[in-house]
């Protein structure tokens, strides 16, 4: 603090000589730099670069065992530049008062002195002063740190500030995952991918900054860590056994909207060998299956290799890669998602989400052919998100004038719940949307299981291994289909199963759903 008391006037002492010339040039330096540095501009910039030690201490303590990598932004980013920021004030006001110096010596002010003497109670009440603004100062950053810090913990943080991440933020807010908080899937607990996360960061940002990013976002298949990291923290394979029963509801895109409903008993399966047999779905998990892929996306996978419980293997490959080694480095455990490869950012195709709609009575299906003319309305190439909510309701109305002539709201809730698909859904600026997102859950509007269950997997042309295939998927492998149709035939449960009945007729061998069923049509 300032101390404006003129010093008292040192005495005599005639056993000390006054400095030499030579003393005064190696003293005067250094007493300047301390006199240049004793200003406002420059204490107020040691304040500044003082907090942001304390934020950067305060932050390293946080993350040491946090998952975030965006906590490393803040900690090795954001802390550091108010610590560069306040060293630079401090020097300018150094500078400052340099120059003030040396331009007009005879006019330069007294150096700002911070003595304290407790005695004076103008000091007293200062320090106390400072002292409690000191305090609160402190205070107020560690509370801002700590409310920073979970901030960018949030969901809301990863998907909202970002805007390039709306549509995976707006379709993890619909799924069943909405509740983990991204950086527990995308980054996890441990210091080596905690490192790898904010170098991934620094990346993302580089390019966020300079508008270089891709568009859609490319899904980050390549350099997620294994699901036995992430996903069975809470989901355990070798525990999940027995079967589970669903029912999936359509519609046909005729003028009636026939429903045509299926039931499944899944078969899940799972289980660790030991005190239950590995198998179902799970068996793919609970034993090793490696495979590879030359696709990013991991759609073809033309080399499979099956290790047995005796140690064993079994490699089976396409005719086109035909007795060809991969890469060992890009060889691939399978894990959980290689089949749920869309866990919480899952985009519903227009089909399903008008199907879903209809069932729930938000979509009018009296309305004729209502199915096809949402889904084609949905489809339709839109350059904007606002382009598409104004004209999505214009070709609903065209459709049906006289349902709006007998009441001019008749088309409200239907509308409503087409507009609030596409708004779920579709992302023209991002050019995000269910097909640029294949998902390999089932089969039916990616090859999903058939990458591998397509029967054109076998075993090299040896003695011992000749003639063995990946089993062709049929359609009581993975499901029992229990009852199927509409009306009374949902009544009539088979629980040994019973075959696929296709509504359109029976299909040619080797066509696969995915091959017709593209997400726009039935």
């Amino acid at each position: 603090m300032p101390d404006t008391t003129p010093p008292a006037a040192a005495p005599e002492n005639p056993d000390r000589a006054a400095p030499t010339p030579a003393q005064s040039k190696i003293e005067n330096p250094k007493s300047k730099i301390l006199q240049d540095l004793r200003n406002w501009i420059s204490l107020a910039g040691a304040i500044i670069a003082l907090g942001g030690i304390f934020a950067f201490f305060l932050l390293f303590v946080f993350s040491a065992g946090a998952g975030n990598g965006y906590v490393g932004l803040l900690t090795y980013l954001v802390a550091p530049f108010f610590v560069i920021l306040g060293l630079a004030i401090t020097a300018a006001g150094y500078l400052m008062r340099r120059k003030a110096r040396l331009a007009a010596p005879e006019n330069t002010p007294a150096a700002t002195r911070y003595a304290i003497n407790p005695a004076n109670p103008r000091h007293r009440r200062l320090l106390w002063a400072f002292g409690l603004v000191t305090a609160i100062f402190l205070l107020g950053t560690a509370l801002g740190t700590y409310q920073t810090y979970n901030f960018t913990e949030s969901a809301n943080f990863c998907g909202a500030v970002c805007h390039v991440m709306n549509p995976e933020y707006t379709t993890y807010q619909a799924n069943a995952h909405a509740r983990v908080a991204c950086a527990e899937c995308h980054v996890g607990s441990g210091a080596g991918w905690y490192v790898k996360s904010k170098i991934n960061g620094m990346r993302q940002l580089i390019h966020y900054i300079g508008d270089t990013y891709p568009r859609p976002i490319p899904t980050p298949v390549t350099n997620l860590r294994p699901a036995r990291d992430i996903c069975e923290h809470c989901h355990w394979p070798e525990k999940f056994t027995g079967s589970i029963v669903r029912s999936y509801n359509h519609y046909a895109a005729d003028d009636a909207n026939t429903p045509y409903s299926l039931k499944l008993m899944l078969n899940v399966g799972g289980g660790s060998g030991r005190h239950t047999p590995a198998d179902g779905i799970h068996w793919h998990i609970t034993s090793k299956v490696e495979y590879y892929s030359p696709d990013e996306k991991r759609q073809t996978i033309p080399w499979v290799r099956v290790t047995a419980p005796d140690g064993s293997t079994t490699i089976y490959q396409t005719d086109d890669n035909k007795n060809a080694t991969p890469p060992p480095a890009e060889i691939r455990v399978m894990d959980c998602v290689d089949c749920h490869n869309r866990p919480a950012h899952r985009y519903t195709t227009p089909n399903d989400a008008v199907d879903q709609a209809l069932y729930a009575a938000r979509i009018d299906p009296t309305l004729p052919a209502i199915k096809q003319t949402a889904v084609d309305a949905l489809t339709q190439p839109y350059e904007t998100e606002t382009a598409a909510l104004a004209a999505i309701p214009e070709k609903i109305r065209a459709k049906y004038p006289d349902a709006l002539a007998k009441n001019p709201h008749a088309l409200d809730a239907t509308i409503a719940a087409i507009t609030d698909i596409y708004r779920a859904n579709f992302f023209p600026d991002m050019k995000a949307d269910w097909s640029k997102y294949p998902e390999n859950i089932g089969h039916k509007n990616a090859p999903g299981c058939f990458r591998c269950h397509d029967g054109a997997h076998k075993t090299p042309d040896t003695a011992a291994t000749a003639g063995k295939h990946i089993a062709a998927s049929d359609c009581n492998s993975c499901h029992t289909i229990l009852a199927q149709g509409t009306g009374a035939d949902l009544a009539k449960l088979a629980p040994e199963g019973q075959p696929f009945k296709h509504p359109g007729g029976d299909l040619p061998d080797g066509v696969l759903c995915s091959d017709c069923h593209t997400g726009k049509n039935q």
